[in-house]
């Protein structure tokens, strides 16, 4: 994995750099120290693409929140970790769709879980989960005042919120404006349903496993191609979802 560190304390650097070597992972690390020299450095084609950004919020100039929607426009933006000394920004944070939000001083252990969640195939061998449809199967979303289309291939999974849809890709989430009903029936070759809240990419499942949840007790998960967090099965979705893995 490709790191960038943007902070504009030195310590600070050196602190997130000490702890990446501790993770005894072989990470390749950059620093920058404000907004301008982290940029440059994304969108520099003389180095391996970067995968993650370790970002701090409070820098002078450009601040973190503002660089994080400049880097999420790039056209294969790296996820965000926002790693800063205020929790009082997490909201905003996560509104834009960060991987994770870790606060100062930063353990070995939170380091490890937020890298976790960023993990995905390096984008010059990732190969796009393969669809049943036409080529031309794409949902459209509506997304600060653009029209983002996002071919079924690259989806994941949907999961229903409250009065939204996630759509989860390899390189990100988005927000549609939709039902997961509607869905599953204008997608029935892509979709699998593991339970009542969420659809999985028949092609982008890979193993069935064994679950424990603190408040549901030992249940079912499954693995999807790119993604390192365990989607939780219900009961009565367990053996569909069995036969899928069997015939995919």
């Amino acid at each position: 994995m490709h790191i960038l560190i943007v902070d504009d304390e030195a310590l600070a650097r050196s602190r997130l750099r000490a702890l990446l070597a501790d993770c005894n992972a072989g990470y390749t690390v950059r620093e920058a120290a404000h907004a301008k020299d982290a940029l440059t450095t994304l969108q520099s084609t003389d180095i391996a693409p970067i995968d993650t950004v370790l970002l701090d919020i409070h820098m002078p100039g450009q601040d973190g929140l503002s660089l994080a929607r400049a880097i999420q426009q790039l056209p294969q933006p790296p996820a965000i970790v926002f790693v800063t000394a205020h929790a009082d920004h997490a909201v905003s944070a996560f509104e834009l769709d960060v991987a994770d939000y870790l606060t100062k001083p930063v353990r070995l252990a939170r380091l490890q879980q937020a890298l976790a969640k960023t993990q995905r195939p390096a984008r010059a061998a990732a190969q796009p989960v393969q669809d049943a449809q036409e080529p031309s199967a794409a949902l459209m979303i509506q997304e600060r005042g653009r029209t983002v289309r996002i071919p079924m291939a690259e989806v994941l999974y949907v999961k229903a919120e409250q009065k939204y849809v996630t759509v989860r890709t390899f390189a990100r989430s988005y927000v549609l404006d939709g039902s997961l009903l509607d869905l599953e029936s204008r997608h029935a070759e892509h979709f699998i349903r593991i339970h009542r809240s969420m659809l999985v990419a028949r092609n982008a499942l890979r193993a069935l496993e064994k679950y424990f949840d603190d408040n549901d007790g030992e249940g079912w998960a499954v693995r999807l191609q790119g993604l390192a967090d365990l989607l939780p099965v219900s009961r009565r979705q367990v053996t569909a979802v069995r036969e899928a893995l069997n015939t995919g």
